[in-house]
């Protein structure tokens, strides 16, 4: 990258950070973007490292994500999960034949003695990604959920138990003794601007704020900081975003989102169906920006990425 050249750090989780990412991608050079993952949700199934969002991220760049359900990928099977079953193994998390081939050559490759950020790169590599993706860290951090239920591991209480629980609290545990991935630390200290894509911000973006010095590093931050709303008029397009935001005792709006990134954010972009929160949300001391945030289409996260690149000025 030159040295008046621009460029964002983007994070981001799950299918509403992947649409995004894809959008940003397509207009930024691989210099001009690093996308950093959320792995709070990383889990071991059938002896393996499952890596949910960072997939997710994955092969959405690589064309290769199921249309449907903005997760998986297209056109899978389901052969290897009917015969564990059939072996009496527990399959209540969905592993799609081809799905699995990366969980497989992942594990195979961390047990050689590489780094998830290694690994990640090798992955994406192969599959011709060309931008970078990374995860928020190399070191062991798992997302727990307090509910009325007891604690629950993240995909116990996100696929399993399909966010039925209440709610009380939130832990990433190892975060606070976890560094930066690599690439993760050089783009907070070379991006001239950031973006928090439109994931949960509790299930997605709060675990890498966690992630060691993250949180100040980034209050600190010089560039840019703009945070893209996941609620649209009150509700959540997928996920829980809307019911954890009602839980934590927060509006369950982009006002909300508002208040969850104060400090953290210069600018909010929402819908424009939230143009009535703009003085609510100018009074928390961020700009607020609407425009389409519903990405249905490629060319809708085209049009929202490079609405947020103007905004940023790249």
């Amino acid at each position: 990258m030159g040295p008046n050249e621009k460029s964002i750090l983007a994070l981001a989780g799950g299918v509403g950070g992947a649409k995004l990412v894809l959008g940003l991608s397509k207009i930024l050079s691989p210099h001009q973007l690093t996308v950093i993952v959320n792995t709070g949700d990383d889990e071991e199934f059938h002896g393996l490292h499952i890596s949910p969002d960072l997939d997710t991220v994955m092969y959405t760049l690589a064309g290769l994500s199921n249309p449907e359900t903005g997760w998986g990928m297209a056109e899978e099977s389901f052969h290897s999960l009917a015969m564990l079953s059939t072996y009496g193994a527990p399959t209540w998390f969905s592993l799609g034949d081809k799905d699995l081939a990366t969980h497989i050559r992942r594990t195979e490759l961390m047990n050689s003695g590489l780094s998830l950020s290694e690994v990640t790169q090798n992955l994406c590599g192969r599959l011709g990604i060309q931008h970078v993706v990374a995860p928020m860290s190399d070191d062991f951090v798992r997302t727990t959920i307090d509910t009325n239920k007891g604690p629950l591991a993240f995909q116990e209480y996100f696929v399993h138990l399909r966010c039925e629980p209440k709610v009380e609290s939130i832990k990433f545990h190892g975060a606070e003794s976890a560094q930066p991935s690599p690439m993760f630390t050089d783009a907070l200290r070379s991006a001239t601007a950031l973006v928090y894509c439109p994931s949960n911000p509790f299930l997605s973006i709060d675990p890498i704020l966690a992630v060691g010095d993250v949180r100040n590093r980034i209050k600190s931050f010089e560039g840019i900081r703009i945070a893209v709303s996941p609620i649209i008029a009150g509700h959540a397009l997928r996920g829980p975003a809307a019911k954890l935001l009602a839980e934590m005792g927060q509006e369950v709006s982009a006002q909300g989102i508002a208040s969850h990134y104060k400090g953290l954010c210069d600018i909010l972009v929402m819908d424009n169906s939230d143009a009535a929160l703009t003085q609510t949300i100018q009074s928390l001391g961020i700009k607020p920006y609407t425009t389409n945030t519903i990405m249905k289409s490629d060319e809708d996260k085209v049009a929202l990425a490079k609405y947020i690149c103007n905004l940023m000025r790249i």
